[in-house]
């Protein structure tokens, strides 16, 4: 699930163009628009924390809402 950052963070560091992403209620990363994504890409997926698999994974069964 997508979170606008600014209903999911209480500090100002975050624009219009900022998204956190929770599964399970956690949040496992952050999509945004950032100038400095490589060439030929607007948005970046950064992860919060833990395995990229691990994400990955809990993305895909809360996209197929398992």
């Amino acid at each position: 699930m997508l979170k606008r950052a600014a209903a999911s963070r209480s500090s100002a560091e975050w624009n219009d163009d900022d998204f956190d992403m929770l599964a399970d209620g956690a949040v496992v990363g952050r999509i945004m628009k950032a100038a400095a994504s490589p060439v030929g890409t607007r948005w970046m997926w950064i992860l919060a924390f833990g395995p990229r698999e691990a994400a990955m994974a809990a993305f895909a069964k809360s996209w197929r809402r398992e």
